[in-house]
């Protein structure tokens, strides 16, 4: 990217107001159910990859290495779509079609997972992102924690074999 175009960006993605605040430039609202499913699903994969490393420092505090393999094989695809694979009777007709979108959404898959994995796991997130930017808390809290349970009885039982 050239600087020119970087300047521009900047310029345009945020502006000072009179008491000196930097806000938003052109969106001061966001409209969560008008969001593409792909930029849902970008900021769910940050809210959840947030949300497990957290989770984590409940069971290790000194070794990154050893947080940082939980946290990819936790927030991998494979296991993101298992986790929504199983909650999908538990949404609500409004979280069902958020993660219908998402499915659908039409984006590169990665070598690690399979297509129908990928598609999933972009369902999950996209739900997560959405429920965020509703500002619905408990709602993402109690799906989030769910998820978490089932992928920890996943990894276990893997584990197990």
């Amino acid at each position: 990217m050239k600087f020119d175009h970087f300047q521009k960006l900047v310029d345009n993605f945020f502006t000072i107001n009179e008491a000196g605040e930097v806000s938003p430039a052109k969106y001061g609202d966001i409209a969560p159910e008008r969001l593409s499913p792909l930029v849902l699903a970008y900021v769910g994969d940050a809210y959840f990859t947030l949300y497990v490393r957290t989770r984590l420092l409940g069971y290790e505090q000194n070794k990154v290495r050893v947080l940082h393999t939980f946290d990819a094989k936790i927030v991998s695809a494979v296991m993101q779509s298992k986790a929504i694979k199983i909650l999908e009777d538990q949404l609500t007709p409004d979280e069902a079609d958020i993660v219908r979108r998402g499915r659908n959404a039409k984006s590169t898959v990665p070598k690690s997972a399979s297509i129908a994995e990928y598609r999933y796991a972009t369902g999950f997130e996209a739900l997560m992102g959405y429920l965020y930017l509703q500002k619905r808390y408990d709602r993402l809290s109690e799906i989030v924690d769910k998820a978490f349970a089932i992928i920890s009885r996943e990894m276990t039982a893997v584990a197990k074999k």
